[in-house]
């Protein structure tokens, strides 16, 4: 359904508690996250004013003053780590795995980020594929949940992982525009022995080896 479909069928209809709520938990969101990473004293004040409007729009959509939902300020609307993410083991019927160097760190990982409220799991990997590399893919099955503490991962917040297992569409399906590319340095697809630290792709985290090789045979397929 594309958003203008959603926007008249919202329209067309009686507007619920559900989707106050569920409009209200995407500011959270928002807000939570640019509170969080903005040192902009600017910034801070439209996102403290934006997570304002959340916790009003909850109190209204739940028939309660303000004031009630105000202590959950520090708490929920905080929003505190951990934070949910994705990744998507993209491998090609050669069993070739989709590798991107972030721009952030130079170095080679999986496609992936952070899950949106509103959008499963599955479908923040699918979505962050695309963004980043320009390829569309399918899921296959899911591999696993990560502990970032656990897994040598070098991101300074603590985050959960999603991995699942994805294969690419054909070539007359798979290639759309690559929104997020400023995120990128390059791409490539790389074989299983090619993910070592010795690697032609240069500098590969830990994690992305080890992970990369169990989504070559989850337990769930194999």
């Amino acid at each position: 359904m594309s958003s203008e479909d959603k926007k008249e069928h919202i329209s067309s209809r009686k507007i619920s508690t559900q989707d106050l709520t569920g409009w209200a938990d995407i500011l959270r969101d928002r807000s939570a996250l640019g509170l969080y990473y903005t040192s902009n004293i600017y910034d801070r004040e439209h996102y403290q004013k934006i997570q304002d409007v959340a916790i009003e729009m909850v109190a209204a959509a739940i028939a309660l003053p303000t004031s009630e939902i105000e202590p959950l300020r520090t708490t929920f609307f905080a929003r505190p780590s951990p934070i949910p993410s994705c990744d998507a083991a993209v491998i090609d019927d050669t069993g070739r795995i989709l590798l991107i160097r972030r721009a952030d760190n130079a170095s080679w990982a999986m496609p992936g980020g952070g899950i949106a409220v509103g959008e499963t799991p599955v479908q923040a990997a699918v979505r962050e594929v695309l963004e980043e590399t320009g390829i569309r893919c399918e899921p296959v099955a899911f591999v696993g949940l990560h502990d970032s503490r656990l897994c040598g991962s070098v991101d300074p917040f603590h985050l959960y992982h999603l991995l699942f297992l994805c294969r690419p569409l054909s070539d007359e399906e798979k290639k759309g525009p690559s929104t997020h590319a400023h995120e990128v340095l390059e791409m490539d697809w790389f074989a299983e022995h090619a993910i070592s630290s010795q690697s032609p792709c240069g500098p590969c985290p830990s994690p992305e080896r080890g992970v990369s090789r169990v989504a070559w045979r989850p337990p769930s397929l194999f």
